[in-house]
């Protein structure tokens, strides 16, 4: 458990940048500046609470000759200090906390927009989306709890410090304190690591039941199942509930039994001052008044300790997704050459996995301002096909030329870098119809964005909007179907003018008639783009130069280690 831990507090420091560090050494100072002030205002006390007596040095500040407005003005100082450092070292470590949140939150974003499709093939949203909000919140509160650590620690050192520089033979306080940390960090430590556990899975699958929230409801509603989702839901509500009142019972426990343990222990060090020879009341008044200046610091090491074991399966979670290998494969050595035009590209032999069995394409043209359609059953390896064509996953055979010169698929992926792919389950996540076009062309005029809506269908339909180009994708005022949203997808793709476009059912919310319109409007606005169509209606064929028909030799119920051989035949569309 203490390497883990050790291994833990090491991971989360490699997470922190140089400036990071930087501010936290300064951090350091402004606590430590506070922790001093602390605890000579603790000293000026004495002699305001007990006049006459003196402690056994510092005759200059903490002398009894003193008057009595000249030792509360130092102890005012003293004290006026401790604010005015605790402060700054407040403000200087929320900057530090608010940064380290937005960091996490890119660097996990910006590894997972690299992954690999492969990768990610586990991942369900629910779980990313958790990485990327709420989870991220518990490591933000791991590192602020790191943070009171470091306080407490500089608060304690410097208070000992200071009780030893009155008393030496108190330094029996130091092992007595030492202990009663230890033994409160222990209790309900591996209960409160369970129940963080616990908290975690169940916020991933309250997300699981958060997610698409509208059309989910409309499923419930059909199948008359809205009381097993409210159970369901509530379940979930009522672990969630439980793990957050167990977190707190658990603080309350263990800070009765170190604020008992503390109360004790430090009674018993005050007794045996008391008879301790030689030792005077000013130097137990001292005494007294620093360490009793630790309670409260003891009961945040408690409440921080277990606060960083609530982290450890946050981290985790976020850790494995960190882990990701990035999706970046080599430039070609030589910049790529096409015609023109584009160029020609013919797709020789390709095999594609998955499907288990693999995928095998030959034959393949992909001309700039033709179409291939392809069709065939779900499940075959149709995603999987056009992730390769579109350059996001490679295949395990690939051999093609460009205008009858040799091209790798390293090679083919830079030359259609430049691409579009849409998909059928993408929805707009921008605010506005501006903000969705000008995402896909940063500096596009009204009137290109205008002209683009015009080729999809829509101009008409947000003409009907008071707000025009800035009607609110998402509010009650300005929603569009489902279609339209599709529609205003695929006027990204003409804004964008791709090498290659790839439209995976990107049409399938429209009728036969409007996705023939779309469709033929894109290759009239895209003469230099190669596109690629999948879909299930063999009407879109009328416009395709090629049709890519996948089909098995095969039962459809054929599994286990047995070989399924898919082929890939190139037909004419029109014959």
């Amino acid at each position: 458990m203490h390497a883990r831990s050790l291994e833990l507090l090491r991971a989360l420091l490699r997470t922190l940048a140089r400036r990071d560090l930087a501010e936290t050494a300064a951090y350091v100072a402004l606590s430590l500046g506070a922790a001093v002030a602390g605890a000579l205002a603790a000293l000026l006390l004495v002699p305001l609470v007990q006049p006459g007596h003196a402690l056994p040095f510092g005759d200059g500040l903490l002398g009894a000759r003193r008057g009595v407005g000249a030792q509360a003005a130092s102890f005012a100082a003293a004290s006026g200090a401790f604010a005015l450092l605790r402060w700054l070292a407040a403000r200087l470590g929320a900057r530090l906390v608010g940064r380290y949140g937005v960091s996490l939150r890119r660097k996990v974003h910006a590894r997972l927009i690299d992954a690999p499709l492969a990768a990610l093939a586990d991942a369900t949203s629910a779980e990313i989306a958790n990485v990327l909000t709420h989870n991220v919140e518990i490591l933000v509160q791991g590192f602020s709890a790191l943070q009171q650590l470091l306080v407490v620690g500089i608060t304690a050192a410097v208070s000992l410090g200071f009780a030893l520089w009155v008393s030496p033979p108190l330094l029996l306080a130091a092992p007595v304190l030492v202990g009663l940390g230890l033994a409160t960090s222990r209790a309900y430590g591996r209960e409160q690591a369970l129940v963080a556990r616990r908290y975690v899975a169940d916020m991933t699958q309250l997300f699981w039941h958060s997610e698409d929230f509208p059309r989910r409801l409309r499923h419930v509603r059909s199948f008359e199942r809205e009381a097993a989702e409210k159970a369901s839901c509530g379940a979930i509500a009522a672990r969630l509930g439980h793990g957050y009142r167990r977190q707190l019972e658990l603080v309350a426990s263990g800070r009765l039994v170190l604020e008992l343990l503390a109360t004790l222990g430090i009674t018993a060090l005050f007794l045996l001052a008391d008879r301790w020879r030689g030792m005077d009341r000013a130097s137990l008044i001292a005494v007294c008044l620093l360490l009793g200046r630790l309670l409260p610091y003891l009961v945040a090491t408690r409440q921080s300790f277990q606060q960083l074991r609530s982290t450890a399966p946050a981290f985790e979670l976020w850790h494995r997704y960190m882990r990701l290998a990035a999706d970046r494969l080599p430039a070609p050595a030589m910049p790529v050459q096409a015609a023109p035009g584009g160029g020609v590209l013919r797709i020789q032999r390709m095999r594609v996995t998955p499907p288990l069995a693999g995928l095998e394409v030959g034959e393949l043209e992909l001309v700039p301002g033709e179409l291939t359609l392809i069709s065939g059953d779900s499940g075959i390896g149709k995603s999987s096909l056009v992730d390769v064509l579109a350059g996001m996953t490679a295949p395990q055979v690939f051999v093609a030329r460009l205008d009858r010169r040799p091209i790798g698929f390293d090679a083919y992926r830079e030359l259609v870098r430049h691409g579009a792919y849409v998909s059928q389950n993408v929805r707009p996540w921008q605010r506005s119809v501006r903000e969705c076009l000008r995402w896909a062309a940063p500096d596009a005029t009204d009137g290109r964005l205008r002209s683009a809506l015009a080729d999809v269908g829509l101009e008409r339909r947000l003409a009907d909007f008071p707000r025009g180009l800035d009607t609110a994708l998402h509010s009650a005022s300005g929603r569009l179907s489902g279609g339209e949203l599709q529609r205003l997808l695929l006027a990204q793709v003409i804004l964008r003018q791709p090498r290659l476009a790839v439209l995976d059912e990107a049409t399938s919310a429209l009728d036969a008639a409007a996705e023939l319109a779309v469709l033929a409007a894109l290759k009239r606005r895209l003469p230099r783009t190669t596109l690629i169509v999948v879909s299930h209606r063999p009407g879109v064929a009328v416009l395709a130069e090629q049709c890519l028909t996948i089909e098995s030799g095969f039962p459809a119920a054929v599994s286990g280690n047995a070989t399924l051989r898919c082929t890939a035949r190139r037909q004419a569309c029109n014959a």
